[in-house]
């Protein structure tokens, strides 16, 4: 049985292919199509999928989209009547939903000469991400929540998952949203692209919570645990709001009313104006009040449900930050966060959805379930494709004084990389399959020497190119967390933030933020080897089990293919390209 799972026209628009109710590819659209958070119908990732399993169109027997346009319809009408927004507004989201309405015929066109005969399951938006997280994690019980932007009229949702299903029993409904709320002070502070939360958070260290009573202005936590906006400070539910969502990178116009947001905060800051202590303070009350929220939340759910374990996920489940106190701010005790909790994870959500709804009714034997541990998934290339580039691209490496050199001891390759980390210098490493999510995990990654209290200015300036107060994150063996931070826990796709202990600060200067903390991925010898044996190797040389990791791009994308990777190690100053057994060296 195949099942093909999409998230289209969200940002992030992503595929993902399911066979006999297990994982064997995920991708993102935008890593295809080299343009950030692409939005649409992620026609190049469902190509890749299907020829990585080796099948075309006509074989896939289900097709799920984590879109329902059907559900929540009377909420949206009697809101419609109720608060009367702009005619343009309702068009805008009535075309909207015709779009997915039309989907049969959008994936016919994209694969000419090819029979669609899969049943199309359209799964509810909040579903389809509490599955993300759910199905694919080692739980046979949790409390499953959703905290996301909007889908199908909702902002969150949560429920119950035991076994193969999971049962919604309350959501929060449009125009009330945490992300809609997060992103609007990342609109004010003056960081105005799709997905530049990640920014706030990142500020946030710099600044004192001095504005959390005006946020509790714009955020209002309600006793039963859920939240409500002040709408009089929001334009998103009433007025036109400049939206773009098909075939590019998404853009979302301004979401907040300037008079009263500036009456309560002072003057908005421009695109490029100077960054000053107020905006910092700004990010730290943005942060302190969403983290207010979001733990008001999983007490109650904690308390409805009493089950420690839980599975989160939505786009706001991003906020690795306020993640990474889950343990301490709530009752939980275990948590599974997926390794792209955003909208991309839709596609597999939706299509475990489909799988697990298909076994039930087939009355088959359960299989083992398949538990998603590592995000690998994506693109590789082989030895013969990386020498046939190489071998094309002679001459531009030549003329950057490169040496090039193949290693068949992968022992002897890690060495080598470990020992130019030490060195100061800054090496591409891209290996295997490409991650899924938007974290690079250790196969394309850009790697560094965390001892260095230069090397974020190193990177910045050599390569990333980005605001100097956005923290780059420490890769450490998986045993030996205890040693170096104050909690302990399994953190696979880099999805949360733990204090270093003080005593190891010093050691790290370079993945240790300004506020003693580091957002961690922990390293399995067993799901990636040769990426542990990598940090083994430079643990033998320093004593630290710890890399600094970043995305393998230049404002882009992420690299997929190697072509990419050699690109911009060429128009960088990258010191050291690790291709597969390959290491070219400047």
């Amino acid at each position: 049985m195949i099942v093909l799972g999409l998230n289209a026209y969200h940002g992030d628009s992503a595929a993902a292919l399911v066979k006999d109710g297990r994982l064997v590819a995920a991708a993102e659209e935008e890593r295809f199509r080299r343009i950030k958070h692409w939005s649409g119908l992620p026609t190049e990732a469902m190509k890749w999928c299907l020829a990585d399993a080796g099948i075309a169109l006509s074989d896939v027997d289900h097709i799920a989209i984590n879109r329902n346009p059907k559900v929540n319809n009377l909420r949206r009408a009697l809101y419609v009547l109720r608060k009367s927004p702009s005619l343009s507004l309702i068009l805008k989201r009535l075309g909207n939903i015709k779009r997915a309405g039309s989907f049969e015929d959008a994936v016919q066109s994209a694969f000419p000469g090819e029979k669609l005969r899969a049943q199309v399951h359209r799964i509810e938006h909040h579903l389809a991400h509490l599955a993300s997280g759910f199905l694919v994690s080692d739980f046979n019980e949790a409390v499953c929540l959703s905290v996301d932007g909007f889908g199908d009229f909702a902002s969150s949702a949560w429920g119950m998952g035991q076994g193969n299903d999971i049962q919604i029993d309350g959501r929060v409904y449009f125009p009330h949203s945490l992300g809609i709320f997060y992103s609007v002070i990342t609109q004010f502070i003056g960081f105005p692209y799709f997905g530049d939360e990640y920014k706030v958070m990142g500020l946030a260290p710099y600044g004192e919570p001095k504005y959390l009573k005006e946020m509790r202005e714009l955020v209002q936590v309600q006793t039963d645990g859920t939240f409500k906006l002040n709408l009089k400070y929001f334009r998103h539910h009433t007025d036109d709001v400049h939206y773009t969502w098909d075939n590019c990178t998404p853009e979302v116009g301004t979401l907040y009313r300037k008079e009263p947001m500036e009456a309560l905060f002072g003057p908005q800051r421009e695109k490029g104006a100077v960054l000053e202590q107020k905006h910092r303070d700004l990010a730290r009350s943005a942060q302190a009040m969403y983290e207010e929220s979001f733990f008001a939340l999983l007490q109650s759910l904690n308390a409805k449900y009493r089950c420690d374990n839980l599975a989160l996920s939505g786009g706001c489940a991003m906020n690795s930050v306020a993640n990474g106190k889950v343990y301490l701010n709530s009752p939980f005790k275990k948590m599974y966060l997926p390794a792209a909790a955003g909208d991309a994870g839709g596609a597999i959500g939706s299509a475990f959805v489909v799988a697990r709804q298909l076994e039930g009714n087939a009355g088959t034997p359960a299989r083992p379930r398949f538990v998603m541990d590592h995000a690998c998934v994506g693109p590789c290339a082989t030895d013969a494709e990386i020498k046939a580039l190489l071998d094309l691209r002679a001459s531009d490496i030549q003329a950057e004084n490169c040496t090039v050199r193949r290693f068949d001891d992968e022992g002897e390759l890690c060495k080598a990389t470990a020992t130019a980390i030490t060195e100061g210098k800054v090496i591409g490493w891209f290996q295997g399959r490409m991650e899924w999510g938007p974290r690079a995990l250790g196969n394309r990654s850009i790697l560094g020497d965390p001892r260095r209290a230069d090397m974020k200015d190193i990177l910045n300036l050599k390569i990333k190119r980005r605001e100097s107060f956005r923290p780059f994150a420490p890769s450490i063996m998986r045993e030996h967390v205890s040693e170096w931070f104050e909690q302990d826990d399994d953190v696979p796709f880099m999805m949360e933030v733990f204090q270093v202990r003080e005593e190891k600060r010093s050691q790290i200067p370079a993945t240790t933020h300004v506020d003693g903390s580091g957002r961690l991925q922990t390293v399995h010898k067993e799901t990636n080897p040769r990426y542990h044996r990598l940090i083994s190797a430079y643990r033998d040389i320093t004593g630290v089990p710890i890399v600094l990791n970043t995305s393998f791009n230049e404002n882009e994308p992420v690299v997929c293919k190697p072509q990419e990777a050699l690109d911009c190690f060429l128009r960088t100053k990258m010191d050291v390209l690790v291709l597969n057994d390959w290491i070219i060296t400047r």
